[in-house]
């Protein structure tokens, strides 16, 4: 269960990204996540859902 919410540090390991990349998309309500008491979380199912979306955006696009 716990490896399925995942931290910012996890999101920007599984992302292959900076964990300040992680924290703007956050912010900016560009990628799932939600806060508990103050700090990012992120279900593992949702950014699967997310990185399938943007796929079908840029099929779309191209």
């Amino acid at each position: 269960m716990s490896e399925d919410i995942l931290t910012i540090r996890d999101v920007a390991e599984y992302l292959k990204v900076t964990e300040k990349t992680v924290y703007g998309l956050s912010q900016k309500g560009k990628i799932p996540g939600f806060k508990v008491g103050g700090q990012w979380r992120f279900r593992r199912e949702d950014l699967d859902a997310w990185i399938e979306g943007q796929q079908r955006k840029r099929s779309r696009d191209e």
